[in-house]
């Protein structure tokens, strides 16, 4: 097997902070943060942007400045910024800030679905920022737009104007029909990172006989020019991930897929995830990939290329 690409989401925008002090959302806490996963053994920094005075989801590239920089100083970790944001976003917002700062490589959710949070607020009593409960609840009635002209708009965007490469987010066995798709069109190109996303009300439940169909789709659909990585929200991240490492795969950790270390104890850090998981995939015999070993599986530009 190939070395394994740890991915580290080290805040997203799921999660709200009243769930735990431990997700980061200042500036300085987003990058000191990220940089703590990056030593633990993280090769890829996915990373959202949160307004640093109440938490909030940001598309704003202001606050992405606020700490890139910091992240690009203190690591040589590959830096990975969302193109998803938050499903209320639209898709102007999510791309303003991955426009402007031409990151090695981006998200790219591969199709629109129900993306549903509001069963999050029954485990909640106490409520930091009033605008957590309503963003919850609202996602009862939320449709995270993916549309193939989205889709179309951000690889050129992104890929040909600005030479990002992707980590394809694929949450449903339809999503990578759609991947084909755009391969067949000539607006992808190998070597393709799939990530498959599971336990998103909306998407796909993290069951390992799901997983077993998906890679024997994407090979099916793929053959040898693809790589996948799965993670999994919730308390499903570690089996799951641990799962892919068997199967050959790589991993994604991070509070934006699960807030807890183990059952009913929060994680003090991303960095405390990447650590555990580390030591589950190293015990299976799977070597770690650094950041410039990540960086030519996955044919991205270098870090040198980028806008920040």
């Amino acid at each position: 097997m190939s070395k394994i690409i740890i991915s580290c989401a080290i805040t997203g925008s799921i999660h709200v902070p009243s769930q735990s002090p431990y997700l980061p959302f200042v500036p300085e806490d987003i990058a000191s943060s990220a940089v703590g996963a990056a030593k633990a053994g993280a090769a890829i920094l996915h990373l959202h942007a949160r307004h640093p005075e109440t938490g909030r989801p940001s598309a704003d590239p202001v606050h992405w400045a606020g700490f890139l920089p910091a992240v690009k100083a203190a690591t040589d970790a590959v830096v990975n910024m969302t193109t998803g944001g938050s499903a209320i976003m639209t898709l102007d917002q999510r791309l303003a800030a991955p426009k402007v700062n031409a990151p090695e490589m981006c998200s790219l959710n591969m199709g629109s679905m129900n993306f549903a949070l509001y069963p999050m607020v029954a485990r909640i009593k106490d409520w930091r920022f009033d605008w957590e409960k309503p963003f919850l609840e609202n996602s009862d009635d939320t449709v995270f737009k993916n549309t193939p002209r989205d889709i179309a708009h951000v690889l050129d965007e992104m890929g040909a104007q600005r030479g990002a490469r992707f980590e394809f987010e694929c949450y449903d066995i339809g999503h990578l029909t759609m991947l084909k798709h755009f391969v067949d069109r000539g607006l992808i190109r190998a070597p393709i990172f799939i990530q498959f996303v599971f336990g998103v009300l909306g998407g796909m439940a993290p069951e390992p006989d799901t997983l077993t169909l998906l890679k024997r789709t994407a090979d099916r659909l793929f053959g040898d020019t693809y790589q996948f990585s799965v993670l999994a929200a919730g308390r499903a991240q570690i089996p799951m991930a641990t799962m892919a490492a068997a199967m050959g795969g790589h991993v994604r950790v991070g509070l934006e897929d699960n807030l807890y270390a183990s059952k009913g104890v929060l994680a003090k850090s991303n960095a405390e995830q990447v650590s555990l998981i580390r030591g589950i995939v190293e015990a299976l015999g799977r070597d770690i990939a650094t950041p410039d070993e990540a960086r030519a599986m996955l044919g991205l530009k270098g870090r040198d290329m980028v806008a920040f």
